[in-house]
């Protein structure tokens, strides 16, 4: 409401549906698919609010998906304990027939210990050690999601000065730098994900995001900035 947006153009720039978008606003998160909708659009419609969506995400989780998963561990414990007398009987008949095949081992073991001692005993199975090693846990390696890419901005006064603020991720971030952007004054962002910039006058700024010559608005305006691109989230006028 502050920034004076309206569920039709927010659907239309997340493409997340209208109905999807109130219904995070009310905490109807049963309309929603499933759980991993809920996450992906919680973060998405924060993060176009230039708000901090692991801060949704980290509530979200706390008051609804805790709740959800014991749920879900009542609902499963029913069918288990029906499970378990059968399972008890299996494990029974397994033990038994394990000590029928043992008995027949050693009556075959004594009948072939009586032959000829010139008889080569069977090799020894040798484990690999770097299978041990392996399947103890030692020297297995996980794979990690890679980090979201830097957002590397060079910011560059050349036709006048112009006002900054910049904090790291959104409004309520990190403030990185504030002040007047001399002209012939650059600043360099360059080991941050997503910056949120108040820009007094961009119409005085060069611009290059990771090396490549990008567009700002042409007056005053708040944007945020990832790897990919500049976005205008509210203009000054």
């Amino acid at each position: 409401m502050r920034q004076g947006l309206e569920i039709p153009r927010i659907e239309a720039e997340t493409k997340i549906r209208g109905k999807y978008l109130r219904a995070l606003e009310e905490e109807q998160f049963e309309v929603l698919p499933g759980d991993t909708y809920v996450k992906g659009f919680l973060r998405t419609y924060a993060d176009y609010l230039g708000l901090d969506g692991q801060l949704y995400l980290d509530e979200y989780n706390s008051r609804f998906a805790a709740a959800e998963e014991l749920a879900s561990f009542a609902q499963s414990e029913t069918p288990r304990r029906r499970h378990r007398r059968m399972e008890s009987n299996l494990v029974v008949v397994a033990l038994a027939a394990i000590v029928a095949v043992t008995v027949l081992l050693v009556i075959g073991l004594a009948g072939i210990g009586s032959g000829s001692d010139d008889d080569a005993p069977p090799p020894l199975t040798t484990t690999d050690p770097t299978t041990t090693s392996a399947s103890s846990g030692e020297t297995t390696t996980t794979q990690e999601a890679a980090p979201a890419p830097r957002a590397r901005l060079v910011l560059t006064a050349v036709q006048g000065g112009s006002y900054l603020q910049v904090r790291n991720g959104s409004a309520g971030g990190k403030l990185l730098w504030e002040g007047t952007l001399e002209q012939g004054q650059t600043q360099r962002f360059v080991k941050y994900r997503r910056l949120w910039i108040d820009l007094g006058d961009p119409q005085n700024l060069n611009a290059k995001l990771n090396g490549l010559r990008v567009d700002l608005p042409a007056q005053p305006a708040v944007v945020l900035v990832n790897a990919n691109r500049i976005r205008t989230i509210s203009t000054g006028g």
